[in-house]
């Protein structure tokens, strides 16, 4: 199957998640770093949960609930409760992450790996989700910090001030010089 990477901007957008566990509160953090108002919809509630600034239902999942919702996850034991809130997410125009199988939903969460503004997102598409953390992990390792991110952007922007040859040369140094940083073969 091919997937589509993207990085997504839906902050301040809402979020339904289906689901009260542990998979529901992992999911929930990862949409809360991204600024998305979460609301919680689940019969039982992990009791980390209460602790995140989210809107918490302790009730069963309804038709109904997911209007205005932009993303929808669904994580339950249930899975005639996850088809339905998946199908109902699909009717009001929501994506949909499906946690107990990402084929039967729209989005996949990456293993991520983030440090000075550079976020690096990393996917299998073998549902190895253990591999993507493993790749995510390393590439951490390789990440420059923000001094180093600094001195890049300046430069950058000091050969864009530049015309013709020496704009490009200096482009060219600049791509040199991050690429050996990063131990890239030239």
């Amino acid at each position: 199957m091919s997937v589509l990477p993207v990085f997504l901007n839906l902050c301040a957008q809402r979020a339904v998640v289906v689901g009260g566990g542990a998979v529901a509160l992992r999911r929930v953090r990862t949409l809360l770093a991204a600024e998305l108002q979460v609301t919680v919809i689940a019969p039982e509630l992990h009791p980390d949960l209460r602790t995140l600034p989210v809107q918490l239902e302790r009730r069963p999942y309804r038709e109904g609930d997911l209007m205005g919702a932009r993303l929808v996850v669904v994580a339950t034991d249930r899975p005639d409760v996850n088809a339905a809130a998946a199908a109902e997410a699909r009717r009001v125009g929501a994506l949909v992450n499906h946690a107990a199988d990402a084929t039967l939903g729209e989005v996949r969460f990456p293993a991520t790996a983030q440090r000075a503004g550079v976020q690096v997102a990393v996917g299998t598409g073998r549902e190895l989700p253990m591999l993507a953390r493993a790749v995510a992990e390393r590439v951490a390792q390789l990440l420059p910090g923000d001094a180093q991110i600094s001195g890049w952007v300046t430069a950058r922007e000091q050969a864009l001030s530049l015309e013709g040859a020496g704009r490009e040369s200096a482009l060219q140094r600049l791509r040199d010089d991050i690429q050996a940083a990063l131990g890239v073969p030239a």
